[in-house]
């Protein structure tokens, strides 16, 4: 396959606190900007893509295998908020290299006394755990282990493991080991992904240092994180990351234990993948009063959409929505029902790891016709990945083709209307592709990061809503 393709490397650029939007109230968030830095291949973006969607699908086999009483437990959690629910947080978001392939980065502290590291920042992800060393032989080694990016639990006074025979070994971790000689036993997993990566290890609690939002800026503990310590790491997918910070709608995800006590809700907001290098995005923690219901700062300002975030069991640990249509130039397509229904063996879900959107087959030959359809007096042009691509060299083709506009219509009547450029993407100069991938059917569609980009985005854990609306990410 050939093609180029936008890679989204972030870097931290700086902090800026929003003010809160009814001015002096609790609810204050903390906003850090993100820099793109650089490009890499389509074919390599794909190929991660379909690796994406493989491991998408064996996590939702094994998520609905065990539903139900995941779902119990993960209620009782959500319900505790605590004294601290209107605070917020952030941390820094850095940059690095997925393999080559797009994500996004965290700079993530944890241990006592901290210790720093650049994690991938994934939605589709229940464990954070970092790469580890242990005094004596066995530890695998990379070059982020052999430059000292590599957790030492032995040097923190706040790691204590978590045991082999514990309900958050044996139910919460998908990925635990069935090995358990003793109580005392230290829970093991064995992380496995599709693209011949594996992070193996054992899982503790942990103390994380974050940045609270006010008058001035505070560093605090957030304790009891369950943090996994993987001693054993290969393949492509580590090769430029510490580990993985979990976003994902878990027991035991970073994202859920920090919704216990931070207002149950972060945000994201991702610029155009075309953008200038110096662009910025950001990703925030605790009420963002850009989308908060309340709002008052600007009455005339798009008030965000809104609509249902359905976290269905049988989806974790990835957030699933309720689409009910696709329409193209205002028509509404005809793409069947099941499709959009995991009762059928459909199902939408948004993910911050996946950047081409991926539309079940049914849902896909629809979409392609009808943008094909009104892009027919173009002339077509061959380039893999993709099955419509389209010869866009001249230098006025831009002011005599109308791009239809696409659209997709939640639950709720909220409407996600992206930019063209979302869509159908610069592929290589002067050639324009459709910028959709085709997913197996029956089988989940995923709205991909180009899609969502120039939008904001708030998951709101605790209330179960998404919102979002139209923003060009920057302050």
């Amino acid at each position: 396959m050939a093609g180029r393709r936008l890679i989204l490397l972030l870097a931290v650029a700086a902090a800026a606190f929003l003010a809160s939007a009814s001015g002096g109230r609790a609810g204050k968030s903390a906003q850090f900007d993100l820099l793109r830095l650089g490009w890499g291949s389509l074919a390599e973006q794909a190929l991660h893509d379909r690796y994406r969607m493989a491991t998408i699908a064996a996590r939702l086999r094994l998520s609905a295998a065990g539903a139900p009483a995941a779902a119990e437990r993960r209620r009782t959690r959500e319900t505790a908020a605590g004294s601290d629910a209107a605070a917020a947080f952030a941390m820094p978001l850095g940059s690095g290299a997925y393999t080559g392939i797009g994500q996004y980065f965290v700079r993530f502290r944890v241990g006592t006394p901290a210790q720093p590291f650049l994690l991938v920042a994934d939605t589709g992800s229940d464990l954070t755990w970092v790469k580890c060393r242990r005094p004596g032989p066995g530890n695998s080694s990379s070059s982020a282990a052999v430059a000292g990016r590599a957790f030492r639990p032995e040097r923190s006074r706040t790691w204590a493991p978590i045991s082999c025979a514990s309900d958050t070994c044996v139910k919460s971790l998908p990925f635990s080991l069935v090995t358990c000689p003793t109580p005392g036993t230290a829970c093991a997993y064995d992380y496995r992904y599709k693209d011949g990566s594996a992070a193996l290890g054992t899982v503790g609690t942990e103390s994380a240092t974050i940045a609270l939002s006010g008058p001035a800026v505070k560093k605090a503990k957030l304790k009891g994180l369950v943090l996994g310590c993987s001693t054993s790491y290969s393949g492509p997918s580590f090769e430029a990351s510490d580990g993985v910070l979990s976003l994902g709608y878990s027991d035991i995800s970073f994202s859920s234990h920090a919704a216990s006590r931070f207002a149950g809700r972060f945000s994201y907001c991702l610029v155009d993948h075309l953008s200038p290098r110096n662009a910025t995005s950001y990703l925030t923690f605790g009420p963002n009063p850009a989308v908060s219901p309340a709002s008052s700062s600007c009455p005339r300002a798009p008030r965000a959409r809104d609509t249902p975030l359905v976290l269905d069991t049988r989806m974790r640990p990835f957030y699933d929505v309720s689409v009910k249509a696709i329409s193209v130039a205002g028509e509404f397509l005809r793409i069947p029902r099941a499709v959009w229904d995991v009762d059928a063996g459909g199902g939408v879900i948004l993910d911050s790891g996946t950047s081409l959107t991926v539309l079940a087959k049914p849902a896909y030959r629809a979409v392609v016709a009808a943008l094909d359809k009104r892009l027919a007096g173009l002339p077509r042009v061959t380039m893999d990945p993709f099955d419509y691509c389209y010869n866009w060299t001249s230098p006025s083709i831009d002011d005599v083709v109308d791009l239809p506009k696409l659209a997709v219509h939640f639950a709720g009547s909220a409407r996600l209307e992206p930019p063209g450029k979302s869509y159908v993407i610069d592929a290589a100069p002067g050639v324009k592709c459709i910028g959709v991938q085709e997913g197996p059917w029956p089988g989940i569609s995923v709205i991909g990061n180009i899609l969502q980009q120039e939008h904001l985005w708030e998951f709101d854990l605790k209330n179960r809503r998404l919102r979002f609306k139209r923003s060009r990410c920057t302050h």
